[in-house]
């Protein structure tokens, strides 16, 4: 089955809401197509909406931009948000780029540094990121979407092993390991990682 041509890319930031989060890569992006940078309500300067109660609320907002065929690409909790939107709408979301995230494991597993405590001295945000505890093993197992799975081994609050469990679970992915690559390494590793996106976007 041909896969249709990529339209539209939305990038997704972690819970600091950093809508430029993404820029560095998606200037360094050979790969064209319509650019959807998703701010969480209450994050990084974007208005508070009242609808927005949960996690789910974010997730069925952020499926309402899938029109066309759409890859996403995430960073750390932004991953819990496109897994459940890609299995949303998997007839149009055929690439997934998915960065430091736990993607929705149960962390307790894999020695992480619990991200909570760094980030509240650091960013104001609603609770709904920091009250989500639910296990998706199930629902990312059932991923269809072409996945890449971005890790640095110098990431305290997403081990390496994680990725690991994550390639495991989702049926077509592909780990790539980033020596000396941290957190922030979609952002700060945008030049090294680029190439890899733009394979990733055109295969």
């Amino acid at each position: 089955m041909k896969i249709p041509r990529i339209e539209q890319l939305i990038f997704l930031p972690g819970a600091s809401g950093r809508i430029e989060f993404w820029q560095p890569l998606a200037d360094a992006l050979e790969y064209s197509g319509e650019e959807i940078f998703f701010g969480y309500p209450g994050f990084g300067g974007v208005p508070d909406a009242p609808g927005i109660k949960g996690l789910s609320d974010v997730v069925e907002r952020v499926v309402s931009l899938i029109d066309k065929p759409t890859a996403l690409i995430a960073q750390s909790m932004g991953g819990v948000v496109a897994v459940q939107a890609a299995n949303a709408r998997p007839d149009l979301v055929s690439h997934l780029v998915l960065a430091v995230t736990s993607g929705g494991l149960d962390m307790s597993a894999f020695s992480a540094r619990d991200w909570r405590a760094d980030f509240a001295g650091q960013y104001y945000s609603p609770d709904w990121f920091t009250r989500f505890s639910s296990d998706l093993s199930e629902e990312i197992s059932r991923l269809r979407a072409r996945t890449l799975l971005l890790w640095g081994d110098q990431d305290p609050y997403s081990p390496v092993a994680v990725g690991r469990k994550l390639a495991s679970l989702i049926p077509v992915s592909e780990l790539h390991i980033l020596p000396g690559g941290d957190h922030d390494l979609g952002c700060c590793k945008a030049d090294e990682i680029s190439a890899l996106v733009d394979l990733h976007l055109m295969s």
